[in-house]
């Protein structure tokens, strides 16, 4: 199973993109996940990670949130249905 991690700027207001996150990985792949932490921050980070490896970074990937990239990311690190 993955464990993902959220870390969002609390100061930059990115709480509701943080959760918007939560809610599509949760929705795309549920029970095949250990869960979705968010984990409060601050400088202008937003950065996803699946057990330990970073999948998404602002600092990166610029400012503009992509979900598809960030779902598509974690499929892959997803172990293959047998």
């Amino acid at each position: 199973m993955t464990a993902i991690e959220i870390e969002y700027c609390v100061p930059c207001g990115l709480l509701e993109p943080a959760i918007e996150t939560q809610t599509r990985l949760l929705t795309e792949f549920g029970q095949d996940l250990d869960g979705v932490t968010l984990s409060p921050g601050h400088g202008g980070v937003f950065v996803v990670t699946a057990d330990g490896e970073t999948i998404w970074d602002k600092e990166v990937h610029g400012a503009d949130l992509d979900l598809n990239l960030i779902v598509e990311a974690i499929n892959d690190q997803l172990p293959a249905e047998t």
